[in-house]
């Protein structure tokens, strides 16, 4: 029988996250010969519409935007070179507040323990040795965000027998410190973040709300962490243009995704190193890390 590979699994809630926060890894991972799998949990009808209709205008067709989103998501991935893409096709719940949160089969709208057996049995099949996904607040409070990281922690419970690394996604202040003034200099709006509070004007989070949804949320959790709670920094720099070219894949979102108006270079320079808070642990491997994969090879 053939030595199972080591694996690295990524759970996220829209086609584009992949690409977003764990571009580099994956695409880092994959060159290395480690086994990738990403899950995406949401069919992302939310999103813009050709010529970047919003959900709610006139125009905005779901279904096809769906579809297209699917087309852009396995084009990144195969950018990436992901190894394994599973869809779970929950519908997609918008942005925290509207309408579409309660819609039939959203995701924000499923039973934890719905989704955590779907994702349990994918856990089983693959067997990952490092598993990635949002932080308890989703990063930013998008509430699918939030959903993929209940249901991955419940799969993780019903998943007996496995015992794989697991981390969180996040961003270091002083990296958002320069994220802030590369939107500044850009021409975007951007208030200056805290070490106790972090700016709410995302490039995902900073759509308006669409016509006939309710509106957002006026407030969204803290973003990122001090420096010293960040566990595992990942230099992802020799892979910036795969990551910068499977963010380019999801077209039909670029006007909400800032990072492509910098180019290639000043893209790699600023989001060339991945973060993460590790949550689970069985290696024993010592903090900081500079591998999700460190005691395990």
């Amino acid at each position: 029988m053939a030595e199972r590979p080591l694996t690295l699994m990524a759970v996220h809630a829209h086609p584009d996250d992949e690409a977003t926060g764990t571009g580099g890894v994956l695409a880092r991972y994959a060159a290395e010969g480690i086994r990738t799998v990403l899950v995406t949990c949401t069919d992302g009808a939310c999103g813009d519409g050709p010529g970047g209709v919003k959900p709610g205008e006139d125009g905005h067709d779901p279904a096809a935007v769906a579809a297209l989103r699917r087309k852009e998501l396995e084009a990144s991935c195969r950018v990436l070179g992901v190894d394994h893409l599973e869809l779970l096709e929950y519908g997609d719940s918008g942005m925290m507040g509207w309408a579409a949160n309660d819609a039939p089969g959203s995701f924000w709208s499923t039973p934890v323990a719905d989704g955590a057996a779907r994702l349990a049995e994918l856990l089983h099949h693959y067997r990952p040795d490092v598993v990635v996904t949002y932080d308890e607040n989703g990063f930013y409070g998008h509430p699918d965000h939030i959903q993929a990281n209940r249901i991955t922690m419940a799969a993780l419970e019903l998943a007996s027998g496995l015992t794989p690394k697991v981390y969180w996604t996040t961003a270091p202040h002083s990296a958002m410190r320069r994220f802030g003034e590369a939107m500044r200099e850009f021409g975007a709006d951007w208030d200056e973040p805290s070490d106790s509070t972090a700016a709410a004007s995302t490039a995902s989070a900073a759509s308006a709300t669409p016509e006939g949804e309710a509106p957002a949320a006026p407030a969204l959790p803290p973003i990122g962490l001090p420096d010293d709670q960040v566990t595992t920094w990942v230099d992802t720099h020799a892979y910036g243009s795969q990551k910068f070219d499977a963010l380019a894949a999801h077209a039909s979102q670029g006007e909400n995704i800032f990072f492509l108006r910098m180019g290639k270079e000043r893209f790699t320079d600023l989001m060339g190193t991945e973060t993460f808070v590790r949550v689970r642990d069985t290696t024993g491997a010592d903090l900081p890390e500079k591998d999700l994969f460190a005691g395990l090879r």
